[in-house]
């Protein structure tokens, strides 16, 4: 895989990584369309949840959204990668920071892993999905 693409809306990719095909359903996150995340969730096994690290006003409200989402019976056993994106940016929160504002701390039953990201340059991308991948393998999912 040579470049990641930006979605928007509901798109749907399959992306081959380190011999794992990964279905991605991007949702969104505009207000109206949260409703319907839910639609998506029968098989998950992992899920991709990107914060905007330089949105402070919105911490807050991702932080509910995520709770709310990881609280679905269908998401249970679905390990949580979290990209901490817009890390280029001089006042975005760092992973630290980040993991604190969203309480992943207290996700104590689930496997999960926060990543600083630059989806426009790429960075932290790839790292983020190498511990997707071994996760997921070591969980048994191919």
């Amino acid at each position: 895989m040579d470049s990641f693409r930006i979605l928007l809306g509901f798109n749907v990719e399959t992306v081959e990584y380190k011999n794992i095909q990964f279905t991605v359903w991007d949702v969104g996150g505009q207000d109206k369309i949260r409703p319907l995340w839910r639609h998506y969730f029968q098989n998950t096994q992992g899920i991709i949840f990107v914060v905007d690290s330089n949105d402070r006003d919105r911490i807050v409200e991702a932080r509910e959204e995520l709770q709310r989402m990881l609280n679905e019976d269908e998401l249970r056993d679905a390990i949580l990668l979290v990209f901490a994106n817009k890390q280029d940016l001089p006042n975005a929160m760092n992973a630290a920071e980040i993991t604190d504002k969203l309480g992943l701390h207290s996700l104590r039953q689930r496997a999960w892993y926060i990543q600083s990201t630059c989806a426009t340059s790429g960075d932290g991308l790839y790292e983020g999905l190498e511990w997707l991948a071994n996760t997921l393998r070591k969980a048994g999912h191919q």
